[in-house]
């Protein structure tokens, strides 16, 4: 039977992932591309290089975000976040990026016990005027579904 999760639900879901498929809109098409992501204070932190999908969330800014944890096809959660993509700029986007590259790895490491290293990629790329390009989705509806049917 599926039923719907509530907020709380949601919330736990996409705390305790890291990756998502990122849903935005561009020449008139849909596109979905995987992304990693932090989930804050009712945003997604995430962070790109310039390019396609930085082009067309710019261009519209509506965006969504889908995460699942399928056991089974009859186990299995899903969340879709709806919101608006906002760029960051300067000191609030290179803390942001820290705040991020923390935050993933505790997702790591809780999801997979995995203790990785990798601060220090993150930071390497926030040097100087070579900033990755730094995006919050401000949330403004959060829905999802489950599926626990044992049988």
């Amino acid at each position: 039977m599926i039923k719907p999760l509530n907020k709380k639900q949601c919330e736990l879901l996409l705390n305790q992932n890291y990756i998502g498929d990122l849903s935005y809109i561009y020449q008139n098409r849909p596109f979905v591309v995987p992304i990693t992501y932090l989930y804050k204070d009712d945003r997604i932190i995430c962070y790109s290089g310039e390019g396609h999908k930085i082009t067309a969330m710019r261009l519209h800014e509506p965006v969504s975000i889908g995460v699942s944890e399928i056991t089974s096809i009859k186990q299995w959660k899903s969340v879709v976040a709806h919101g608006n993509f906002e760029e960051l700029e300067g000191p609030d986007a290179k803390a942001l990026l820290h705040e991020f590259s923390l935050g993933v790895k505790d997702a790591i490491l809780q999801a997979e016990h995995n203790d990785l290293n990798f601060i220090s990629e993150f930071s390497a790329r926030i040097k100087g005027d070579d900033i990755p390009i730094v995006f919050v989705i401000n949330i403004d509806e959060l829905t999802g579904r489950m599926s626990n049917d044992s049988q």
